[in-house]
């Protein structure tokens, strides 16, 4: 059994401050002097430990994605009721998914957390409703079309994809989704 860093507690004090930094303030507006400042540190620790902003969010923020309980919903509504919760969840105030996909780009931290997101949370929730062993499949497949949405709507802010009414996401990608799930994706 390993001992605990001596660092450890600072380590904590910083994560939590930068939880609470990042929540009241967002990704954007949150610096790290206030998340040092906060923990009662100098910045340089928080560079220490965590290299950037960046690395930072990643480490603190924590995404739970809130999935419905797609066993309780009509197997043909499972896509729609997806794209409409993502629309939410992506488009929440603090923008904290959207923090997360801008930085999952260039950022190896982000981008292995957000790859979690989806092995622990999208995954699971697909397995139960996509036949066996193309629920791994169906989840990537998923993915893609979800990322893709939120990327353009929520992180670069397409005009042509944010001017789109949550009604129109719904009513056509839903469709896309479900075909997915389906495994009707083949012509």
């Amino acid at each position: 059994m390993s001992k605990p860093l001596r660092s450890q507690p600072t380590r904590d004090r910083i994560l939590a401050a930068a939880r609470d930094t990042f929540g009241e303030q967002g990704y954007d507006r949150a610096t790290i002097r206030a998340v040092a400042s906060r923990a009662e540190i100098h910045p340089s620790m928080v560079m220490r430990y965590y290299g950037s902003k960046e690395g930072l969010f990643a480490a603190a923020a924590t995404f739970d994605l809130q999935l419905p309980d797609l066993s309780a919903v009509p197997h043909e509504e499972i896509g729609k009721t997806l794209v409409k919760h993502a629309l939410r969840r992506w488009g929440a105030e603090g923008g904290e998914l959207a923090s997360l996909l801008r930085i999952a780009v260039t950022h190896e931290g982000a981008r292995n957390k957000l790859e979690t997101i989806l092995r622990d949370q999208v995954a699971p929730a697909l397995a139960g409703i996509c036949s066996g062993r193309r629920a791994t499949t169906c989840a990537a497949l998923v993915a893609t079309q979800m990322l893709g949405l939120a990327l353009t709507r929520f992180v670069l802010r397409l005009p042509i994809v944010a001017s789109l009414s949550e009604r129109t996401l719904i009513e056509e990608v839903g469709p896309k989704i479900q075909a997915y799930i389906d495994g009707k994706t083949r012509s």
